[in-house]
């Protein structure tokens, strides 16, 4: 909000200099962002105040809310304009009628009308306003309604009432396929979802955003309507994004504005109209809604809270006080609270605690300690704190890097790795987002995307993981592990066994007494026999693969990449954070190597657990030494090389002991899979 010196200056006496007025504004939360002379198209230099206006202040995006501000900090007068006008001629409903078909989005409307206007260039003074704060004049009626503007912050429009087809205006949703040319002289098309002011055949206006190029002030206009109106903020924001249309108007009311001070801003309005263009104020108003009531909730404040909150004591009448020239009106006080009704123009005080802020800042911050002891308080990270860190520092040493990459991604994006199958999308409508507007259902795009970027930029196989959300659901009803489970994702150019490999050595070191099993996986996007679903303690912790050619060709990869998806919370049910001490075996191991011929359709798995369940305890482990198909063997058949190690910890096994465990191997392997020894 860019603020003029002399402007202010009408309201409220100012300190004597530019410094100490920005260093106390600055100081109760309107930051100063710079300020500067200006004397180009003045007839006397002032100086421009650019202030940073949070988005809870909607009252300081007008001179008169800074003023305010000034008066109480400085302890000055406040006037502000009277805003009489005199009325004269028949009532306003004989010219002009108004009607809101969309209360939801417009609440309340007024019109006035003046008639006999001469348009025509604005008196030096007004010129000087508006070009103190960079706003170019256009003629009088318009810099009027720009001059109110940044005057109260109640964004008006004024309407040539002749160019109006029916002399009247409708406010209503947007019609499907609609268009209107607004006053920047571009064409717009509407959306059913959105505003409009219309007369009785087209749209006229975009509702709190910007006008339409057919009924504006021109320097044939005689007769004008002016508009004095509150719209939905979320309906203004939607409809500005959408159209990629910002004006200084839209982004008040994208903030709300004062529904209390409608009626003055409109009369204000047409007394300067009045003034500088001349004319007849038809009687009366045209009020379309429901006026909103002059009083509001009150908030209750308890005076010990406020030094219990700060730090610091602030005598009671003190507080009632600053409150009070805040605007706030004391409905009701004893010696130890009291109940105070907020202005309109303060929509954000609806709290003690709101109150408390006002008191504080008002006091001013500066009497606050900064040195005050503190109570510190030793905290521990949580269970998923050090899960997450463990997979980061595993994966590292693991040689690969972490990246961050956007939730957002495009329908394409999307489809191109959807291991949990077709999941409808969970999007957003948003103008910045007009292409990558869906929530990642996986993180394997956002990666492959990555590892593409490095690619062209001469860095070839980027080795990458990530550990985010997803997101599955909207998550209604649904825990949040399932709606939005926190994922890892991993993107690698290296063979599919070793990418594998990775992933045990994850599941060893988060948890090391897990059953890490997998099992083959038909996602399309894997390469026919390159895919696994990986599985610790029998619950599918995530998938593995190789990713097609077809997949490959849609991320524009040029070398094969395998991919890895896995589910946190699953690992983090089973984490173990710290680990019990075993000694070093005292006793050798012996290993045996097994080669069978099984039928094509017993997978390794079950060869693995038919291997254990017979062997019983003395098998220390068992681990794959190939698989071979070819001459020999049946076409049907193939064969598994399993390594067997035994190991007793109380003595040294004997040959006779190992083959009598390696007889049973073998019996329980011919009766339950059909295998045979090869010789």
């Amino acid at each position: 909000m860019i603020v003029s010196k002399n402007w202010l200056a009408k309201y409220v006496p100012l300190p004597p200099t530019v410094e100490e007025l920005t260093h106390r504004l600055t100081m109760s939360g309107l930051n100063l962002e710079e300020f500067h002379i200006v004397t180009e198209g003045l007839s006397a230099p002032d100086t421009a105040i650019d202030v940073e206006v949070t988005s809870n202040r909607p009252d300081c995006l007008g001179h008169i809310g800074v003023a305010r501000e000034v008066s109480v900090l400085f302890d000055r007068p406040l006037t502000i304009p009277s805003a009489d006008i005199v009325e004269s001629g028949p009532a306003v409903a004989t010219a002009a009628a108004i009607t809101i078909e969309c209360p939801e989005l417009c609440p309340e409307y007024h019109g006035r009308v003046i008639r006999g206007v001469k348009v025509g260039p604005s008196p030096v003074w007004l010129k000087d306003r508006l070009a103190a704060v960079g706003i170019n004049s256009v003629n009088n009626v318009v810099d009027v309604t720009n001059f109110v503007m940044l005057e109260c912050g109640q964004p008006l429009h004024a309407f040539d009432l002749d160019r109006l087809n029916g002399q009247q205006l409708v406010v209503r949703h947007a019609r499907k396929g609609e268009t209107i040319t607004a006053i920047d002289q571009r064409q717009y098309t509407l959306t059913e979802e959105m505003c409009v002011i219309a007369d009785s055949l087209r749209p006229v206006a975009v509702a709190g955003v910007m006008g339409g190029l057919e009924t504006e002030i021109s320097d044939a206009t005689t007769n004008v309507l002016i508009e004095a109106a509150a719209f939905s903020s979320l309906s203004v924001r939607a409809t500005a994004r959408s159209l990629k249309l910002h004006s200084p108007s839209s982004y008040r009311f994208e903030r709300k504005v004062d529904r209390q001070s409608l009626d003055w801003a409109s009369r204000r309005c047409c007394e300067l109209i009045l003034e500088v263009a001349g004319g007849t104020l038809l009687t009366g108003s045209i009020v379309a809604g429901q006026p909103v009531s002059n009083q509001r909730n009150a908030v209750p404040l308890r005076f010990a809270r406020v030094s219990r909150v700060l730090g610091i004591n602030i005598a009671t009448d003190q507080c009632v006080e600053i409150l009070e020239r805040l605007g706030l009106t004391c409905r009701e006080r004893d010696a130890e609270t009291a109940l105070f009704e907020p202005p309109g123009w303060r929509p954000d005080l609806l709290r003690e605690c709101d109150l408390i802020e006002e008191i504080a800042r008002i006091h001013g911050y500066e009497h606050i300690p900064n040195d005050a002891t503190l109570p510190v308080v030793a905290t521990a990270k949580t269970s998923r704190e050090r899960v997450v860190d463990a997979v980061r520092l595993q994966l590292a040493a693991s040689g690969l890097s972490e990246a961050l990459t956007m939730s957002f991604v495009s329908e394409q994006q999307r489809q191109l790795f959807r291991p949990a199958g077709d999941i409808p999308a969970v999007s957003v409508s948003h103008s910045s987002r007009s292409h990558e507007n869906q929530l990642r259902q996986s993180l394997i795009p956002s990666l492959l995307a990555c590892r593409r970027q490095n690619e062209r930029h001469g860095y070839p196989n980027a080795e990458l993981f990530e550990v985010a959300r997803v997101y599955l659901s909207a998550g209604l009803g649904q825990p949040e592990n399932q709606a939005e489970p926190l994922t890892i994702g991993i993107v690698s150019g290296r063979p599919f066994a070793q990418l594998m490999g990775v992933v045990e050595s994850l599941a060893a070191r988060l948890a090391p007494h897990a059953m890490l099993t997998t099992a083959p996986a038909s996602h399309p996007e894997f390469l026919s026999g390159r895919g696994a679903i990986v599985s610790l303690n029998g619950i599918i912790w995530g998938w593995l693969g190789e990713l097609s050619r077809e997949t490959l060709d849609r991320s524009d990869l040029q070398d094969s990449v395998c991919v890895a998806e896995l589910r946190l919370p699953v690992i983090e049910d089973l984490f173990e954070a710290s680990r019990t001490y075993q000694p070093l075996p005292r006793f050798p191991s012996i290993s045996r190597d097994l080669n069978f011929v099984l039928p094509e359709s017993v997978s390794w798995v079950q060869l693995s657990e038919a291997v254990k369940r017979s062997a019983g305890a003395l098998l220390h482990s068992t681990s794959f030494g190939g698989q071979y198909r070819g001459k020999q063997i049946d076409p049907d058949h193939k064969s598994y090389l399993i390594t067997c190690r035994f190991m007793a910890a109380d003595r040294t096994l004997t040959a006779e002991e190992i083959d009598n465990v390696v007889q049973n191997v073998i019996a329980e392997c011919e009766s339950q899979l059909s295998a045979k020894l090869r010789a």
